[in-house]
């Protein structure tokens, strides 16, 4: 005849069974932090459960098994646009936009770039440039003889999670465009592991052999970008003077910045009712009436003359410069901050 459990082998089964019932919902729990975002790919994530009972005046303790979750990659990526609409001129060769790629997965991830120049909507095809995909190597913003040309299956962009890249489309703009036309080019940005549907799943393909399941992006992402065609081109070059408290040139706090911005329009046609804009640089201090144009000084409240400092969101130096053309030559505004 079978032996009945004592009192104390019950309550430690009964225990027993609790703890391990305790660890299944603690591993329910657990499981969608896989999902979770920003938590890396291979990442194990443990949990146990225990269960603290009293016997016979004693403390005891039961320990469940340990539930082991290994986080699998997302795939993910958005490309953002950095480019304003870009002015041209029919004919203009080279002419880039700025976009960044970032990978907002939880792994490293190769991307395969495109382009693609023909979009539905525009007044204009651009012209891709041969090649029309560039790195911003010189982190400039725009197209230079140093960036370096995406070549697809040579230098796709490897970017760890959350890790970002500036990318340049280049075109070439046609002829015989009348002014106001725009014209569009997209960047596509393609995980080479895979796109598709969220929660497609590539088994071992993330980091660390896991799996790569891809995220709500589908794994790729497209920003598009404009030109316009504007009959001018307005060039604009900031410089700075440091004049320092012991009469020397060091920006140390409680030295002088003048700041000199130059506005020339460099084409023929008229840039209609131009507004300089500048905004007072952080850690820095205004200047009471130091704003000038062309050598003539300006007050810094909203009133009759062409500037003031608009103090209505960031602090900022406006300067109202009107219609300008070549024959107005180069417009200087000069103003003053002091280092905080």
């Amino acid at each position: 005849m079978q032996n009945r459990p004592t009192g104390e082998t019950a309550v430690q089964r009964r225990c027993i069974v609790n703890a391990v019932f305790a660890s299944l919902i603690a591993g329910l729990a657990v499981a969608p932090a896989a999902w979770a975002a920003g938590t890396a790919a291979g990442t194990q994530i443990d949990n146990t459960a225990v269960v603290n009972f009293d016997l016979g005046g004693v403390n005891l303790s039961q320990s469940s098994n340990t539930v082991s979750v290994i986080v699998e990659e997302r795939i993910d990526v958005v490309v953002t646009l950095q480019s304003p609409p870009v002015p041209v001129i029919p004919g203009n060769v080279n002419r880039s936009l700025l976009f960044t790629v970032t990978n907002t997965g939880n792994g490293s991830e190769l991307f395969n770039l495109a382009i693609d120049s023909i979009i539905a909507g525009d007044d204009f095809d651009p012209s891709p440039a041969i090649p029309a995909i560039y790195f911003d190597t010189d982190s400039s913003g725009d197209f230079n003889a140093g960036d370096v040309a995406y070549t697809p299956g040579i230098n796709e962009p490897l970017l760890l999670a959350d890790e970002s890249i500036n990318v340049l489309l280049v075109n070439d703009i046609p002829g015989g465009l009348p002014n106001g036309d725009t014209g569009r080019s997209e960047l596509t940005a393609t995980s080479v592991t895979g796109s598709g549907i969220p929660g497609l799943t590539f088994p071992n393909q993330g980091d660390g052999n896991v799996d790569a399941v891809i995220g709500a992006t589908g794994g790729l992402a497209t920003g598009t970008g404009e030109y316009i065609v504007a009959d001018v081109q307005v060039s604009v070059i900031k410089s700075v003077v440091v004049a320092d408290p012991f009469g020397g040139t060091e920006p140390v706090p409680g030295s002088i910045l003048t700041y000199s911005v130059t506005v020339e329009v460099s084409s023929p046609g008229t840039a209609t009712n131009s507004v300089f804009t500048d905004p007072i640089p952080t850690n820095t201090t205004y200047v009471v009436a130091s704003i000038r144009l062309n050598a003539i000084g300006l007050s810094d409240a909203i009133d009759a003359d062409a500037g003031e400092l608009d103090i209505s969101g960031i602090p900022s130096v406006v300067v109202r410069l009107g219609n300008l053309t070549q024959a107005d030559g180069i417009q200087t505004v000069r103003f003053q901050v002091t280092i905080d």
